[in-house]
């Protein structure tokens, strides 16, 4: 299939990564259609991208996230890929974090994703791929990050599952496994204060590496 002309769908548009991968994945011929929370910085991003459909949403809003695919299928003609790059930091000791807290770090980190997946699902072109950024911290839980942690986890275990079981419906699953970037991210964690995480990657190359590379390559076979 290959990317040039390829109907693609990038959810979390305004945010560092999802902004990233739009922009590449623009800058190889991709046909985009563009999700975002905030509806001035979608306009801005939309526009600076060449005028690309755009859809604001809410990450509470689970159906609206399940209707995104179907908008961008009438939008592009076709999708043939979605990215979703959806969450927000939580730093705190478990016993410390109110299960407000903890409900919204699982919403947006894990229920909305799996929503704007589940409704793609029978929306993507055969041989289609769905894209979803986790985290480094599936495979390195930190203390101090106990519910972010288990929402990105949640996140990554349903996205294995749901790979085996559209696999004999030709669409590619990847859980893309983001290392800490040097981005804001942690700063506007929606509770708590970010510890000394260290230098970051390059948000442009870790992009291209673990997102927009491989993406490719899926769509290419």
């Amino acid at each position: 299939m290959g990317v040039v002309g390829a109907g693609i769908l990038v959810v979390g548009a305004t945010g560092a990564v999802g902004g990233q991968a739009a922009g590449q994945l623009a800058g190889r011929g991709a046909a985009l259609a563009l999700a975002g929370r905030d509806p001035g910085r979608l306009r801005e991003r939309a526009s600076a991208l060449g005028g690309r459909p755009r859809r604001s949403f809410d990450a509470y809003d689970l159906d609206g996230c399940a209707r995104l695919a179907a908008w961008a299928e009438g939008e592009l003609g076709r999708l043939d890929a979605l990215v979703v790059a959806v969450g927000v930091a939580g730093f705190g000791a478990a016993a410390e974090v109110s299960d407000a807290s903890a409900e919204h770090l699982l919403t947006v980190n894990a229920l909305a994703p799996m929503a704007v997946v589940r409704g793609a699902l029978d929306v993507l072109s055969p041989g289609g791929v769905v894209a979803v950024v986790t985290g480094a911290i599936v495979d390195r839980p930190v203390r101090g990050m106990a519910d972010y942690a288990a929402a990105k986890t949640a996140l990554a275990t349903w996205l294995g599952v749901v790979g085996r079981e559209v696999r004999r419906d030709r669409i590619g699953v990847m859980d893309v496994r983001m290392p800490h970037l040097d981005t804001p991210f942690a700063a506007r964690a929606a509770v708590g204060t970010a510890p000394a995480l260290g230098p970051g990657a390059d948000p442009v190359e870790a992009v291209r590496e673990h997102l927009v590379l491989p993406l490719l390559d899926a769509l290419g076979r």
